[in-house]
């Protein structure tokens, strides 16, 4: 674990549970965070993909960022993510105040973006955010990427750009974010977006990992860094396996989204498994699956 990081180690991307009138369920909520905090895991990311903050109005993030800081001490970073700045940085603002360490923010995405276009667009909301941000790179989403070069590029011109989640399905791409800014900011967090790319990431000097699998299993993603810190690169590779055969929960289902949540709900009990996605719910011989890949 790189210490001089203010990140680093096994983030969640939370989930946001929903209630029968498809509202947001902070008791739920609390649950689930208290949940993770138990677990020992390093952070959590509010409103991510995974939280479904494209189905949430800008009052309900805003409720949420009210609310969800109270229900653990874990590190906490906000997912401020739209398509109109001044609502994020609305939301920016409102997560600095409430003491949140950092916010995250994509890509100015619908219209794909070129590497100009980008900096300028991080150059603007580097001088409206109050404190420490991240950069969340899902090229398969935003039609651009924010590259190795790039992410120079700003990490040395900004300060407070703290770290990059990079959701990209390709380890070199990530190893070369982490590479290129270790030599320029010792501070830098680069995160993997894909749960098996969690201890390659690691080896390769990045800081972690910031995957869905860790709203199921995050005693499973804690317990790597614990083996790492440790340099048991034996338990380290047997943890790794499992985490790769569990990842098979992406191929369970249509929506993502709701299988991850079908899994809490079925380990954990406190939560149905409803999203505001369309066309998702588990069939039985689905849900079965569910059941068997993590008995």
């Amino acid at each position: 674990m790189k210490k001089s990081s203010k990140f680093c180690g096994a983030i969640c991307p939370a989930i946001t549970p929903f209630n029968t009138k498809n509202k947001v369920d902070f008791t739920a909520m609390e649950k689930h965070y208290r949940m993770l905090t138990d677990a020992k895991i390093n952070g959590i990311l509010v409103m991510g993909t995974i939280g479904e903050f494209v189905t949430l109005s800008v009052n309900e993030r805003l409720e949420i960022i009210k609310q969800a800081h109270q229900f653990t001490d874990l590190p906490l970073i906000v997912n401020v993510s739209t398509t109109v700045v001044d609502d994020m940085i609305r939301l920016a603002d409102a997560a600095y105040d409430a003491g949140y360490p950092a916010v995250m923010a994509l890509p100015h995405y619908y219209f794909a973006q070129t590497a100009n276009q980008l900096y300028e667009y991080y150059k603007h909301l580097d001088s409206k955010f109050s404190g420490d941000w991240f950069i969340y790179n899902f090229p398969a989403r935003t039609g651009c990427d924010v590259d190795a070069k790039l992410v120079t590029r700003l990490a040395t011109d900004f300060p407070k750009f703290i770290g990059i989640k990079d959701t990209v399905d390709c380890a070199s791409h990530t190893r070369s974010i982490v590479l290129a800014t270790q030599a320029i900011r010792k501070d830098f967090s680069v995160f993997s977006g894909f749960d098996e790319y969690f201890v390659p990431n690691l080896m390769n000097g990045g800081a972690g990992v910031l995957s869905g699998l860790n709203n199921v299993v995050p005693e499973l993603f804690a317990n790597v860094m614990t083996a790492f810190n440790k340099n048991d690169f034996k338990e380290v590779s047997r943890l790794h396996k499992e985490i790769s055969r569990l990842s098979n929960i992406y191929n369970i289902g249509d929506d993502f989204v709701t299988t991850i949540k079908t899994a809490v709900a079925e380990k954990y009990g406190y939560l149905k498994p409803r999203s505001r996605n369309f066309g998702g719910k588990l069939n039985s011989e689905q849900i079965k699956n569910v059941k068997k890949l993590f008995k």
